[in-house]
């Protein structure tokens, strides 16, 4: 019986996963991490602003994470022992499902304008990001408004939306608003292939 898996992986993880079976070519195929960040570099980089009295700041961070979802279905062993059976992906069954983790810090500035910062305090915090496809529609949203949030923080937001393989290129653009300070945002491409998914996966079920 089919069952489905929702994997929240990045391509290079899935693949890697696959080794065993497919080789260490394809383990090495797709070096892509487990997310697309915004700003790109250092794992703790954040984009950041000012309020227009250099008193506040308030810095952002997005990771897209595109997650891939899929169906199982069940195989032979290899021809020496095929009462080994054994779950492999059905490349037909490829989608997406994207999450967005959201990263921000809130500095005050105690007396002197851009110095002597603390993060400390409750804070109001809007996290907002929409996913555009090339024509600039919105294929998914997420919004969240929280309260009484600590001064630095991360939190992860589900999508909720399948996205089609295959689909074209996407933009994600995010935003993280201190209420009262000010909004910073972003943006960052997301290609929806799945091409290396389908070539895994078909060399798992012993296509050539």
């Amino acid at each position: 019986m089919n069952r489905t898996r929702t994997v929240a992986l990045s391509l290079a993880a899935t693949v890697a996963a696959l080794a065993p079976a497919l080789g260490q070519a394809a383990a090495t195929a797709a070096p892509d991490t487990a997310f697309l960040q915004d700003p790109a570099g250092d794992e703790h980089a954040m984009k950041s602003m000012w309020t227009k009295d250099d008193m506040h700041k308030v810095e952002g961070q997005l990771r897209f994470h595109p997650g891939v979802q899929y169906k199982t279905v069940t195989r032979s062993g290899p021809p020496e022992a095929p009462e080994w059976k054994r779950q492999v992906g059905d490349p037909k069954t490829l989608a997406w499902q994207p999450s967005y983790e959201f990263a921000w810090a809130v500095s005050d500035s105690a007396l002197v304008k851009k110095a002597l910062t603390t993060k400390d305090g409750n804070q109001p915090i809007v996290l907002h990001a929409v996913l555009r496809d090339a024509k600039g529609a919105a294929a998914g949203e997420v919004r969240k408004e929280l309260s009484g949030q600590p001064a630095t923080g991360r939190q992860k937001v589900a999508g909720n939306k399948r996205i089609a393989c295959d689909t074209g290129r996407y933009t994600v653009e995010w935003s993280v608003t201190r209420t009262g300070y000010g909004t910073l945002t972003g943006s960052l491409p997301w290609d929806s292939s799945c091409e290396q998914y389908r070539t895994a996966f078909a060399a798992e079920n012993g296509a050539h």
